[in-house]
């Protein structure tokens, strides 16, 4: 069985040592991708404090991000947004967020509904408020 991890050229630098996906035989595992942006220091819709902490933050526009920063993935890697079988999202904030992204989701995915999980977390490893983890075919 083939496996192979893969980079991509458009989505953000991971912050630890994973690729953004790794293929094995037809299924392609994505890492978890957050809303930043390669090559950049700032977060989309993320204010921060001078310490780090998170001062505000926009979940749509981090929504928008996530989003775009998958179908990076997925297209350098070979796949497509429609070969997406299955989501495990994380939010920091269920209770003020899940609506505005659930609304979002649904615009991402009208055509092609994977399977969908939705966890509650108290902190991601950088300051953001959502993580997508995503298993999609090749």
């Amino acid at each position: 069985m083939t496996k192979k991890g893969l980079h991509s050229s458009k989505a953000p630098e991971p912050v630890g040592l994973y690729p953004h996906a790794r293929r094995v035989g037809s299924l392609l595992f994505l890492s978890g991708v957050g809303p930043r942006e390669r090559g950049a220091k700032e977060i989309p819709g993320v204010t921060l404090k001078d310490d780090g902490s998170i001062d505000s933050y926009d979940i749509e526009k981090q929504c928008h991000s996530v989003f775009k920063n998958i179908r990076y993935i997925l297209e350098d890697s070979g796949s497509s947004w429609d070969n997406i079988v299955d989501v495990t999202v994380f939010l920091t904030n269920m209770k003020d967020d899940f609506k505005t992204y659930n609304r979002i989701y649904g615009e991402y995915f009208q055509s092609n509904q994977p399977c969908r999980t939705t966890v509650e977390i108290n902190c991601l490893p950088t300051p953001i408020a959502i993580e997508l983890k995503v298993i999609a075919t090749v």
